[in-house]
């Protein structure tokens, strides 16, 4: 553990005008602030403050983001609160601690949620002050060379969650020796096993050969013979490099040809150059391996001359040429730029992100995205990929993800060019839009105000950017179409029951459907999920219930009309002494009757029953009155129904249904007996004490079975029917 005294002759070595009393205040109320609180690993609390201040130092950071490195728990974990920070230490220390605080004080149900709004925080915290990010870098980086104190199943979700997201964003702001770090213990914490087996490889590749002392000796006789002054080194690659290198091209450890990168390291751009002219003279190159990234610096501002070579030894290898400076940005990258502005005297942190045009169309992305689940999925894409080159007509440098397209060249200009990009054209020759853009490539985007985003685009992309505006516009227009749906939905079903409401009436009645605005509505009735007359009763309740009380009075006069109508018919019929159905299997004249205790339907099977004074009575071979006369079968005759029984006559049957007590429901019921052609001839309401059940008994008239058969089936297809069955006796 670093010692409070050592961090400060740390800060002296490149600060001399540190403000150490701000440092050392900092450092007694963390200790204060901690008290006796331990950590995982039994240690007190305050070494995990320390150890981050010291990272922070190793950067070379201003006294501020050391102060908040010793102070960027109390906030969550003490008493502090954030004007006592200010008060003590001003604002710019408090604003640093509480935004790095901010970024884990959501608590949701929804890990995958939770991990996606704390990384919407971080990103809207590091684009107001870049520091954030790399005091929060700093906290992850000590938490995971502590990790082994964790469960085991706690080590794997944090190394997930580190080489997902805050390893790429190290790499990101060119912190590349802690993005390194970090992916080495992620990827030790998520596979030991294969960690093991290629450190075991490196170890014996070590003893082999001391091939990199070879090299450097040779590199540095090569540039003194030149007259060009240079530093070399070899480093060696990652455990987790060297891993990823083995997986992505399907290589075994042999197979390896760049283990170790050799550096050079010259006084100035000029001596870049022509070290590259002398390796490529000396050596052969390999072709396609050469990367200029002092001409083309990357967006977190690393330059440097990549190539690969055969080597003085038949040996393959990469060697890096880059300034003194060069050097310090690409192993220190945002903090190495504020070390210089510090040096120039300038102190002003928020102008340090802007340089960072991939931060600005993260927040760019995060302020057009709702979901933060998929802006998460989206700048990872971003964060992994590598990175190439082009220009627009202007000859302006365009940083994009490899494998972009001109379509993610259009959206990272602005949304409106993407979803107005007609066709693309590359180095003056018009190419198709899914086309992979190159390095060097100069596109032009040609638009037209009639273009639109097709849902085949999302194909043609890469960037998150790209893809969350395609996604928005998509689902704008699919809204506007199934608005438009709805309201011609409602218009036709207003015309059909000759019903008006004003725009001003169904405004008032969305909040009784529960939706916020009226275009929700209508999206809702073209989803199904709301229904015209649901959204009728909403918005002229008091009119819907006089409607339908007419309509059920109306309904049941007309009943009452037809059945007076068939009562007067059966007297004609009597009078002209006129049987419109037969029975067959009686003697010609006799009276018959038809039993009112069981009302047998043509298609029934029947029995006659013998009436003293009455001639014969039909019965159904159901009917429990049957039971009484089974003593006297002399009275019973064998019949059945003759020619007539498919005639128009009708039959009185009784029902009984239980419907729910809705609104509409009676309506429903006699409406489905009207369509079913069935003349309602009785009909009363019973309530059982049930207030949400209503009881019916219905007296109706029908043909014969079938037709019997084929109205209760329509009545039992209704929703507010829960039961309907045929009285006997």
């Amino acid at each position: 553990m670093i010692r409070q005294y050592e961090l400060i002759d740390k800060i002296l070595r490149y600060n001399e005008d540190a403000d150490i009393a701000l440092i050392n205040r900092a450092y007694v109320y963390s200790m204060k602030a901690h008290g006796n609180q331990k950590r995982a690993s039994g240690e007190p609390y305050l070494v995990h403050p320390l150890e981050v201040a010291n990272i922070l130092v190793d950067l070379k950071l201003d006294e501020a983001s050391i102060a908040c490195g010793l102070l960027h728990d109390t906030l969550e974990d003490t008493l502090t609160s954030y004007e006592e920070l200010k008060k003590i230490f001003g604002d710019d220390v408090a604003d640093l601690t509480d935004g790095v605080t901010k970024l884990s004080r959501i608590e949701l149900a929804d890990k995958a949620v939770e991990q996606a709004e704390n990384f919407c925080k971080l990103i809207l915290a590091m684009s107001k002050d870049i520091r954030v990010l790399m005091v929060k870098l700093a906290d992850r980086l000590h938490n995971m060379r502590t990790i082994e104190f964790k469960k085991p199943a706690s080590q794997k979700r944090i190394a997930r969650e580190t080489m997902e997201i805050f390893a790429p964003l190290a790499g990101r702001i060119g912190l590349y020796g802690i993005r390194t770090e970090l992916e080495d213990i992620s990827f030790k914490a998520l596979d030991p096993e294969e960690y093991a087996r290629i450190e075991d490889r490196l170890a014996e590749w070590r003893a082999r050969d001391d091939i990199i002392g070879k090299v450097i000796k040779e590199l540095e006789k090569e540039l003194a013979n030149a007259g060009i002054q240079g530093d070399v080194n070899g480093r060696e690659k990652a455990i987790s490099s060297i891993h990823k290198k083995m997986a992505q091209k399907s290589l075994t450890f042999d197979q390896l040809t760049d283990i170790v990168a050799y550096r050079i390291l010259v006084p100035n751009r000029r001596a870049c150059y022509e070290t590259l002219g002398l390796i490529h003279d000396i050596y052969k190159a390999i072709p396609g391996r050469f990367k200029d990234y002092i001409s083309s610096p990357k967006p977190n501002g690393y330059q440097s001359l990549h190539t690969a070579v055969i080597g003085p030894f038949g040996n393959r290898m990469e060697i890096q040429i880059r300034t003194h400076e060069m050097h310090d940005i690409a192993e220190y990258g945002v903090a190495a730029h504020w070390h210089y502005k510090q040096a120039e005297g300038s102190h002003a942190p928020t102008s340090e992100a802007t340089q960072y045009k991939w931060l600005q169309q993260l927040v760019d992305s995060l302020n057009e995205t709702s979901d933060p689940e998929e802006f998460l999925e989206n700048a990872k894409m971003d964060l992994y990929s590598e990175n190439v080159f082009v220009f627009t007509p202007n000859g302006d440098l365009i940083t994009l993800p490899r494998g972009a397209t001109p379509l993610d060249f259009a959206y990272s200009i602005h949304s409106d060019v993407g979803n107005k990009c007609q066709s693309a054209k590359i180095n003056g020759r018009i190419v198709p839009l899914r086309r992979p853009l190159e390095n060097g490539d100069q596109v032009e985007i040609v638009t037209t105000k009639n273009q639109k985003p097709s849902p085949a685009w999302r194909n043609y992309v890469v960037t998150g950017r790209a893809r969350s505006a395609i996604n928005r516009f998509l689902s704008a227009q699919a809204r506007e179409e199934q608005i438009l749906l709805g309201r011609e939905i409602l218009e036709k079903a207003l015309k059909r029951d000759e019903l008006k409401i004003s725009e001003k009436e169904l405004i008032a009645g969305v909040s009784n459907l529960k939706q916020e605005t009226l275009d929700d509505a209508f999206v809702a009735l073209a989803q199904g999920r709301l229904f015209p007359r649901q959204v009728y009763e909403a918005a002229v309740p008091q009119e819907m219930k006089r409607r339908e009380a007419e309509a059920v009075a109306e309904r049941q006069q007309k009943a009452s009309e037809r059945a007076e109508e068939k009562r007067q018919e059966a007297k004609v019929k009597t009078k002209g002494k006129s049987d419109p159905v037969t029975i067959n299997g009686l003697t010609p004249g006799m009276s018959i009757h038809i039993g009112k205790c069981c009302s047998p339907l043509p298609g029934e099977p029947i029995v006659g029953i013998v009436t003293t004074g009455r001639g014969v009575t039909i019965h159904s071979t159901e009917c429990k009155n049957l039971e009484h006369l089974s003593d006297q079968p002399d009275r019973w005759l064998e019949v059945s129904w003759g020619e007539g029984a498919n005639s128009d006559e009708h039959f009185v049957v009784r029902l009984r249904a239980t419907l729910k007590h809705d609104p509409g429901a009676l309506s429903s019921f006699t409406t489905a007996m009207f369509n079913a052609e069935a003349n309602i001839t009785d009909l009363q309401v019973e309530n059982r004490g049930d207030t949400d059940i209503r009881h019916i008994r219905c007296d109706a008239e029908v043909k014969n079975t079938n037709h019997l058969t084929k109205m209760m089936s329509a009545i039992k297809q209704l929703n507010c029917v829960l039961d309907l069955e045929r009285l006997k006796a």
